[in-house]
């Protein structure tokens, strides 16, 4: 394998296991930002797991250790068996890899010869990586600030970001991780052929094509595909955004519930959504949403803190909507 991506990423010493986390994006203070963590994962982060779906509410209620759910019902949850049968092996590899510059690296044959997967997990390499790769040395001095502030919430923050820092040490600046090359590689992947990718585009204002014919097409074709990817990357622009769009009119859309619909229909359908995810952890670095408790997982921790009881019904019934197979479309 050569040393060097299609995307310009220099070959770099392997980050040793007691390498000290490097992280980015300033941080002016953990009170500040845990206020507008929701508002800021919503407009500063693309990732498909990682749209801001969870209520200024929501961050309140995990700092403060309350419970304000009900009950995850059974049917949510998916075994290790059909998490595999789903999932592709390199977005697996993706979740299990602590070095993700040489993950990236691995993709590399794949990407050349124009595989669409491949390409949209390289762009999820840049969103999960960005703030870091941006700033690494000031990502640091933040997490430190966040850690010594000692909140209710800093010990997990402060975790989940040198988790970041650690996953992505060997990116540099000079990589140009930046909001712009994200789409750029979105739009590469979606071009390819990626559901995920195009969806992504979709939900962050940036679609592939224009009209409310292409985006519901879309919308269709994505809850047709079971690809749990999609779903999830569609989730930011099913919610409070797709509100008063005639062409979400039947779809499960606009509202808050319906965003977190169809980020809980995504790992029913098998994405990583469990303690250590991308997903929870993007959520805690990036915008102070942390739960109280460590081993709990995205689905957990939404009807934990997420979703008054009275809702629960609702939103059950959006995922179970979603789950059914589509009539075929015109």
């Amino acid at each position: 394998m050569s040393d060097t991506l299609d995307t310009g990423f220099r070959a770099r010493p392997q980050a040793g296991s007691g390498t000290r986390a490097r992280v980015s994006v300033a941080v002016v203070a953990l009170s500040i930002l845990l206020v507008a963590g929701a508002a800021w994962v919503r407009s500063n982060h693309s990732d498909a797991g990682t749209g801001g779906i969870l209520k200024l509410a929501a961050v309140d209620a995990a700092i403060s250790e309350q419970s304000i759910g009900g009950d995850i019902p059974p049917s949510q949850a998916i075994s290790v068996a059909t998490l595999a049968r789903h999932v592709p092996q390199i977005r697996v590899e993706f979740e299990r890899s602590d070095d993700l510059f040489g993950y990236m690296q691995s993709l590399e044959p794949a990407v050349r010869e124009g595989d669409a997967d491949a390409k949209w997990m390289v762009s999820r390499v840049y969103d999960y990586c960005s703030g870091y790769a941006m700033a690494p040395a000031a990502y640091a001095r933040d997490t430190q600030v966040i850690r010594e502030m000692a909140m209710r919430g800093s010990p997990a923050m402060a975790a989940a970001r040198e988790r970041v820092g650690q996953r992505c040490s060997r990116f540099v600046p000079q990589d140009d991780l930046s909001p712009r090359m994200i789409v750029v590689k979105r739009t590469e992947a979606a071009e390819a052929g990626s559901l995920a990718a195009e969806a992504s585009l979709l939900a962050t204002g940036k679609p592939v094509k224009q009209g409310e014919a292409y985006a519901r097409d879309l919308v269709e074709r994505v809850q047709e595909s079971k690809d749990p990817d999609a779903y999830s990357a569609l989730s930011p622009g099913m919610g409070i955004a797709s509100s008063g769009r005639v062409s979400m009119t039947d779809q499960v859309s606009g509202t808050q519930f319906s965003e977190l619909a169809w980020q809980l229909a995504a790992c029913r359908l098998g994405l990583d959504c469990g303690p250590q995810s991308s997903l929870m952890t993007t959520y805690c670095a990036n915008g102070g949403i942390c739960s109280a408790d460590p081993s709990q997982d995205f689905t957990s921790f939404v009807y934990d803190a997420a979703i008054p009881r009275q809702g629960v019904d609702v939103v059950n019934a959006m995922v179970d909507s979603l789950m059914r197979e589509k009539r075929t479309r015109k």
